[in-house]
């Protein structure tokens, strides 16, 4: 598909995007690149291989700027991230995408978007632009879940620690793409081969500018995190704790009981109260008073 960049993006066949006063927009395969390399006249031979492209970035050549897109796919965090190349100079930029996504982008801009100053500059920032466009609410939901999962804690009920180390993969994912992005931004804000206009780089600086609020709402979340797994693990320290006292004080009133019944439990002829008609009810009555010291203790020390 080929564009030129007007009030609005107007669809072109391939030989209108070369030598007009308009700059243009391409979305090639792989594919189509290999064959129609030479009729963009940028002077590189790069091989589109998205295999080997695993991060965002840009690189400066002689008469040309490359670089690639890796995305994480915000209907599928978990899944394969989207990845495509492209190559820009003055004349306009060429994505090279075996998927869907860069036209995607490109479908929405061409419904939502009108330039009352039409560049290569304004495109590129509303490119971008769709890349994050959903984010904020992704991040709020992010931010929903933690929630619910530090609410169960406070509720003392079982915390979905599975989740949280899934939002935490997620986010973690997302802040390597944002640092990215925010590369990507100020390479393209060096403007090295003079391809932008001096005054449109304000574009690619206001990228820059958003995309790092969204990376600091990202390391929140992350603090966040680890701050819900500290509060659950010193709860279950509380918990354990309070199962030990119980214990501790179960077994320090039960001593003395286990030292009655040994003593008792000797075959000596003249024990006291061995053969007094009392002696078994005494003993009855001396370890219900130990158990309710003991008990009147713990209490007045708040150890119960």
């Amino acid at each position: 598909m080929y564009y030129l960049i007007d009030t609005l993006l107007k669809e072109v066949s391939a030989k209108e995007i070369h030598g007009g006063k308009n700059q243009y927009v391409a979305v090639l395969t792989p594919e189509e690149w290999n064959r129609e390399i030479d009729s963009f006249e940028m002077g590189i031979d790069m091989d589109p291989n998205l295999v080997e492209f695993y991060t965002t970035k840009a690189e400066v050549n002689y008469d040309s700027l490359t670089g690639s897109f890796a995305i994480p796919d915000r209907e599928n965090m978990t899944g394969e991230w989207l990845k495509f190349a492209f190559a820009l100079d003055e004349k306009g930029v060429v994505f090279i995408d075996p998927g869907d996504f860069a036209q995607r982008m490109i479908d929405r801009i061409m419904v939502t978007k009108k330039w009352r100053v039409p560049g290569l500059e304004r495109f590129l920032y509303d490119f971008l632009e769709q890349i994050i466009h959903e984010d904020p609410r992704i991040l709020e939901a992010y931010e929903k879940r933690l929630d619910a999962i530090d609410s169960d804690i406070d509720s003392g009920k079982e915390a979905d620690l599975a989740a949280l180390n899934d939002i935490r993969s997620e986010l973690r994912d997302l802040r390597t793409h944002y640092s990215q992005l925010i590369d990507l931004s100020q390479e393209l804000e060096e403007n090295e081969n003079n391809y932008f206009k001096a005054n449109f780089l304000r574009y690619f600086r206001l990228f820059t500018n958003r995309v790092s609020r969204l990376h600091d709402v990202v390391n929140s979340l992350l603090d966040y995190t680890v701050q819900i797994r500290d509060t659950y693990q010193s709860r279950l320290d509380v918990k354990q704790n309070r199962i030990m006292t119980v214990l501790t004080v179960v077994t320090t009133i039960f001593m003395p009981l286990t030292l009655i019944v040994g003593w008792y439990g000797m075959n000596f002829k003249y024990m006291p109260e061995l053969e007094s008609p009392w002696g078994y009810p005494i003993v009855i009555l001396v370890s219900v008073l130990i158990i309710i010291v003991s008990l009147i203790f713990f209490k007045k020390k708040k150890w119960l």
